[in-house]
């Protein structure tokens, strides 16, 4: 069989001119490893173990849950709901305050200023922006608020509310082609651009609309595995100046 073409790599100026040349007006954005560098969601997971946000019994069961995806019989899908239900008891202000405390001492740090620069001028343009993320929703809600993207526009791993308390009755997980069912949910199946770090993006890269020749499908700090399916597809890559291989 003949070699893949690697994918071709873009410059920041030619990133952002690749962008704005398809005039997008909805943009849909994966957050860690793409806004960020980082995967918040587990590194959330070990910050509510290492401070004790969590009882000795939850973390117990979330270790082992854990383990068990590093061996690979806990599934992508599996994991990021458990690592949002495990929560389950806790005030909801509770988790959001330590979300806060989290963010800004342990991500925020890391966000990339090349994202940060063009989706602040897609905005300016009128394009709608949401997040898309496997991540908790209370991570995540605090996170792209930095990128001035409300809640209302984020779709990520989230859990039933009673009572201002947390419960374990999963809503969502948005990873691989879940990511794709969740926008369907709020009507957007072809997004003019779409933006992701991993093989879990690449379903929600494919749904991005060609447009003049030009699919607007962006990996960014792509994974081995985003990176291989990035050659076959033709997809150019962007890796920010932090994470440049």
């Amino acid at each position: 069989m003949p070699e893949t073409t690697p994918a071709l790599r873009l410059t920041t100026p030619d990133f952002h001119a690749r962008v704005h040349s398809l005039s997008p007006t909805i943009a849909v954005f994966d957050c860690d490893g793409t806004l960020w560098s980082g995967d918040a969601g587990s590194a959330f997971m070990h910050w509510s173990i290492d401070t004790q946000l969590i009882s000795p019994s939850q973390i117990a069961w979330l270790n082992q849950r854990y383990d068990g995806y590093k061996r690979g019989t806990v599934s992508e899908y599996d994991i990021c709901g458990d690592m949002t239900q495990v929560y389950r008891g806790l005030p909801v202000e509770t988790l959001r305050s330590a979300a806060a405390h989290f963010f800004a001492d342990y991500i925020e740090p890391n966000i990339f200023p090349e994202l940060a620069v063009l989706i602040a001028e897609l905005r300016e343009r009128g394009c709608d922006i949401w997040a898309v993320s496997s991540t908790n929703n209370w991570v995540i809600e605090e996170g792209v608020r930095r990128f001035n993207i409300p809640a209302n526009h984020v779709l990520s791993a989230r859990v039933e509310i009673a009572d201002g308390l947390i419960t374990d009755n999963l809503l969502h997980v948005p990873t691989d082609e879940d990511k794709v069912v969740a926008l369907r949910r709020v009507g957007i199946t072809a997004p003019d651009a779409v933006f992701g770090n991993s093989i879990h993006d690449a379903a929600m890269l494919s749904i991005a609309r060609t447009q003049n020749g030009t699919k607007g499908a962006f990996p960014v700090n792509p994974s081995t595995g985003l990176l291989a399916r990035a050659a076959a597809e033709a997809w150019p890559v962007y890796y920010p100046a932090s994470v440049t291989p």
